[in-house]
């Protein structure tokens, strides 16, 4: 039985590697975990109708909790009471598999990740190379919701999917590749512990060319999790609804649980592989051992993950969705190529200096002055943009 599973065989009197054991620890995880997932999935839908309605210039929800906090949660009680419906020519096995199968595979993947240095449930020495498995069985259950249905919008949406996966799921997995060769490890743990000390030791300042793969990254873990511009499965305004086109209660629900647990999923190991993982960049804090140091690696950890997913949201409602053709050239044509030439670069640049984090600190001051240049241009822009006087009006 794993280390981490020990503790559940103790409590309950289970001697050796029995299978009840396993099932029981399993089960005990299962419970934190769902409640996380769970909790993620309402302060998430909180946060985007909160970041879009003050992006529009509005307030969005007010009325139910304090600034409308507590209207995911009505949402969530009206959607347990709302009718099942499934078509009459639907394939019903695959239509109530498909969002169980959407949701379990953004579940199993917090199995792998890190909350904090003692904090994980399983640390995998393959973490990475599992995370990329199970992420992809996503876009299984979509096809199955969109051919299930019998609906030609849920089809087409279903399609979809299944072409973009084509397309980004290669330079999504070399931006991963790229984390590993800095680290030299697949466990998201190791991973993190690599880029202990001061804030120039995360790989994203150690590394110059991790900030593309970043970039990289972040573009192709949108269209994993259908976020605009890549949320051509769903398509509102071309495909009703996409693939969850005939979905209702709480199979409608589980599907946009997923998502937002996905949206988690994938900023956390942007953290990890970016960002130091539950590092704060301050020795002196980071140093802090026992229950209260797991507890602040793991308010670090869920902080810079939620700020990665407020940029995704900030992304959807400032970009236009793109077409299909327009994902897959750009996938294809532009990320593929740079990020294997990304990949050889990091490599070359480990190989050479293996463990410089001088470099980083070269990194933060120039990051620091482009900052300071570019807010002295946008002042500059702005005030005389103010000076300009209106065009005089001639009257005929």
């Amino acid at each position: 039985m794993p280390e981490q599973f020990t503790f559940v065989r103790d409590i309950l009197d289970l001697s050796g590697d029995s299978f009840w054991g396993f099932v029981a620890a399993i089960a005990v995880w299962a419970a934190p975990i769902t409640g996380f997932v769970s909790l993620i999935g309402l302060v998430a839908v909180w946060l985007e109708r909160k970041i879009s309605a003050h992006i529009q210039c509005r307030l969005g929800p007010m009325e139910v909790g304090p600034h409308g906090m507590l209207q995911t949660l009505a949402d969530g009680i009206k959607l347990l009471g709302k009718e099942d419906l499934v078509p009459d020519k639907a394939d019903r096995v695959l239509f109530a598999l498909a969002p169980m199968i959407v949701f379990a595979s953004t579940y199993v993947c917090f199995a792998v990740l890190p909350f904090s240095q003692d904090v994980v449930i399983v640390d995998l020495n393959i973490g990475i190379f599992f995370l990329a498995a199970v992420g992809s069985l996503e876009a299984i259950g979509v096809v199955m919701a969109g051919w299930s249905s019998n609906n030609k919008w849920s089809l087409f949406g279903a399609i979809r999917a299944a072409t973009q996966v084509v397309s980004y799921e290669v330079p999504l997995g070399l931006a991963l590749l790229a984390g590993v060769v800095c680290a030299g490890t697949m466990s998201l743990s190791e991973m993190t512990m690599a880029q202990s000390g001061w804030i120039w030791s995360w790989f994203i300042f150690r590394n110059p060319f991790m900030w593309v793969v970043f970039i990289i990254y972040f573009i192709a873990s949108l269209a994993e999790c259908q976020r605009a511009p890549f949320d051509l499965p769903e398509a509102e305004s071309e495909l009703v609804s996409g693939f969850h086109t005939e979905y209702s209660g709480m199979r409608f629900a589980v599907f946009f649980l997923a998502e937002y647990g996905k949206m988690y999923v994938v900023s956390a190991v942007a953290v990890v592989m970016f960002f130091g993982g539950w590092y704060s960049g301050i020795p002196m804090l980071d140093g802090i051992g026992g229950i209260a140091g797991n507890l602040i690696g793991a308010v670090i950890m869920i902080t810079k993950a939620m700020i990665l997913v407020c940029a995704q949201m900030w992304i959807r409602w400032t970009l236009p969705r793109i077409r299909l053709d327009q994902v897959m050239d750009i996938c294809l044509k532009y990320l593929l190529p740079l990020s294997l030439g990304l990949l050889m670069l990091v490599a070359l640049w480990q190989g050479l200096l293996p463990g410089e984090k001088r470099f980083g600190i070269v990194m933060i001051v120039a990051m620091v002055l482009g900052f300071l240049k570019m807010r002295t241009f946008v002042r500059s822009v702005l005030s005389k943009s103010s000076q300009q006087t209106e065009l005089p009006v001639f009257k005929i």
